[in-house]
């Protein structure tokens, strides 16, 4: 994972059986992606590699870093670019050892800034903030706010993903405030990916010139 401005990281849906392959590959090359995050729910490993296996080839193809959600060892056993760890998915120092130093490590520090600079501090590749909007996907209790990415961006290097609701319609001033990355599923997957991503693309594209007005 790059970061030349802001980029988006894809997250699945639970469901990727069926026809999501397809849908993946028209979401990559409606415009820049830069991830895709592997997260499903109540499945053994076994099945989580079938499942797995032909996205990663999409994704390996052109050039989008495949990481695997919550699970080191599932990221272990499908030789995956990285994984992205929860607050209860172990440790990176762990993950690294098993993973190896290639291996692309992100940490979710909700809207913490200690978590985050413990998870920069432990070799992390790269943080996570949210929830900035209310999500779709995911029931969560903590807020993110722009203060935190404008604090985060203008002290320290380590990339910075911002998750949680994040829509063409609201992410500008995500990408204005400091963010590397724009983690997003249901903005993409609930309707036509391939037009989501062209206005993700937009939609950064015009976050990325106000923060450069604002760093001039």
């Amino acid at each position: 994972m790059t970061v030349p401005g802001c980029q988006l990281y894809l997250i699945s849906p639970l469901d990727v059986a069926g026809a999501f392959p397809e849908r993946l590959i028209r979401a990559i090359e409606a415009g820049p992606v830069a991830a895709f995050q592997f997260r499903i729910k109540d499945v053994d490993e076994h099945a989580a590699v079938k499942l797995a296996e032909p996205l990663m080839e999409i994704c390996a193809a052109r050039d989008v870093a495949f990481i695997v959600n919550d699970s080191i060892s599932l990221a272990k056993r499908l030789g995956a670019d990285g994984v992205h760890l929860g607050q209860n998915d172990g440790d990176v120092a762990d993950a690294r050892a098993r993973l190896g130093r290639d291996a692309q490590i992100g940490v979710a520090a909700m809207d913490s800034r200690h978590l985050a600079m413990e998870a920069g501090e432990a070799g992390a590749d790269y943080v996570s903030f949210g929830a900035f909007f209310p999500s779709q996907t995911k029931v969560t209790s903590h807020a993110a706010d722009l203060d935190l990415l404008r604090w985060w961006s203008g002290l320290f290097e380590l990339p910075v993903v911002a998750i949680g609701g994040i829509t063409p319609a609201n992410c500008v001033p995500l990408v204005a405030a400091g963010a590397d990355f724009l983690a997003t599923c249901h903005a993409v997957w609930s309707g036509d990916e391939a037009r989501a991503v062209a206005e993700f693309a937009q939609a950064i594209a015009m976050g990325s010139a106000l923060r450069g007005e604002a760093s001039a």
